[in-house]
């Protein structure tokens, strides 16, 4: 069977495309944020995954506001992605597992999840940023299988929900008939509102906790509301969602392997940390 060998998670702002267009990874602003990225350089290339699960939030490109679905989850041959206009030129295609993308979506609908199949999708800022910090150098080495959650139009799902959705993942990804390594990753956040009367806002205090969280209580963050979440981490920072179900989705108890938490980013607070089974 496919086995989990771990959880990575970490913020998408578009400014961090431009960065590593320009080639700005060392300048004072930048630095903080791509150096926490290193050790977990050295972590994947030990545990060498050859899949990766993503869950993220679409920004417009493959959903629109006419068509929103809660949970989309992909299984096309290949991802083609587009830029938004000024962060990281467009990549080629990513491959896609269909194999574990139909084992995933047959087995999330007999766990009564009513999801969106997509045998055609889009990717956009929230995929390919991931993508390209995580394997920085060359093509992406790993298939991929996109796993999208509205947090873009209300009714959002609950922060109960995604999590019941990650824990759902990683049942399947677990008794999916292969040998190949799988990392779950989680795209997003964490705390930051880019309109309105709070734009700017950043709580880092609750940040910290949440991260804490995904170590050592990992259901802590279910007991907010989405509102309350909204409220405490502005309108965008609820994508920490995606964070939550790739939490959900490694299995037991889990080891920190590395983190980092640095502000600002673009009016974000930009995190990023690496989760392994502890045993």
């Amino acid at each position: 069977m496919a086995r989990i060998v771990g959880g990575l998670t970490t913020s998408h702002v578009p400014a961090i495309g431009r960065a590593i267009d320009k080639g700005l990874q060392g300048e004072p602003y930048w630095k903080p944020f791509f150096d926490g990225f290193l050790p977990v350089h050295a972590w994947l290339k030990d545990v060498r995954p050859d899949v990766a699960v993503v869950f993220y939030n679409d920004h417009g490109l493959n959903f629109f506001l006419d068509k929103m679905p809660t949970f989309a989850v992909g299984a096309a041959a290949q991802y083609c992605n587009a830029d938004e206009g000024w962060g990281i030129p467009v990549m080629p295609p990513f491959q896609g597992e269909p194999d574990l993308s139909w084992h995933l979506i047959e087995r999330l609908v007999e766990h009564e999840f009513d999801i969106t199949t997509c045998q055609e999708m889009r990717v956009d800022h929230a995929f390919t940023l991931p993508m390209k910090l995580f394997w920085p150098e060359g093509d992406c080495p790993v298939t991929t299988v996109p796993i999208c959650i509205n947090t873009v139009q209300f009714p959002l799902p609950t922060a109960h929900r995604c999590f019941m959705l990650g824990r759902a993942v990683g049942e399947a990804i677990e008794s999916w008939e292969s040998d190949k390594r799988v990392v779950v990753i989680g795209t997003g956040g964490l705390s930051h509102q880019l309109d309105g009367q709070r734009a700017g806002f950043i709580n880092k205090p609750f940040d910290l906790r949440f991260m804490a969280s995904l170590v050592d209580d990992p259901q802590w963050a279910t007991r907010f509301s989405i509102h309350e979440l909204v409220e405490k981490t502005g309108t965008q920072g609820v994508e920490l969602l995606m964070w939550l179900a790739t939490r959900a989705a490694v299995p037991g108890p889990v080891r920190k392997v590395h983190s980092n938490y640095h502000i600002p980013i673009s009016n974000t607070a930009a995190g990023m940390m690496a989760l392994e089974p502890a045993s």
